[in-house]
């Protein structure tokens, strides 16, 4: 965000983004966590290229299905494994009960720069 002598405020721009299988809402320094890139390291740069909408306001680019020449850098700041979820089943009286738990392996990725 910055400021101008007559206190106008800007902000950085805004865009709605579609990466493994989610769409999310994105601005420039944002930190977001998405499902693993698969052989991916910390401090990997990711070129994310389907970008649905662009812009904020009067100026906004809305892409069919997607904006054409818009990219958002990501830079992976670190592989990690999310919290985990327990699944329990059970039939009552039938002496049948389950519990298993499953961590997803999540990126966690900060917008470096958004184009257009």
């Amino acid at each position: 965000m910055a400021f101008f002598s007559d206190r106008t405020v800007i902000f950085p721009m805004k865009a709605i983004i579609e990466t493994q299988g989610k769409q999310l809402t994105v601005r420039t320094g944002d930190i977001i966590f998405v499902d693993c890139y698969v052989g991916s390291q910390a401090g990997d740069v990711v070129d994310i290229k389907k970008v649905l909408v662009l812009g904020e306001g009067d100026a906004v680019k809305i892409g069919e299905p997607y904006v054409t020449g818009a990219v958002v850098k990501a830079k992976i700041l670190e592989n990690k494994r999310g919290k985990k979820v327990h699944i329990f089943k059970k039939k009552r009286r039938k002496g049948y009960a389950r519990k298993r738990g499953h961590r997803q392996e999540l990126s966690v990725l900060k917008v470096e720069s958004i184009t257009a």
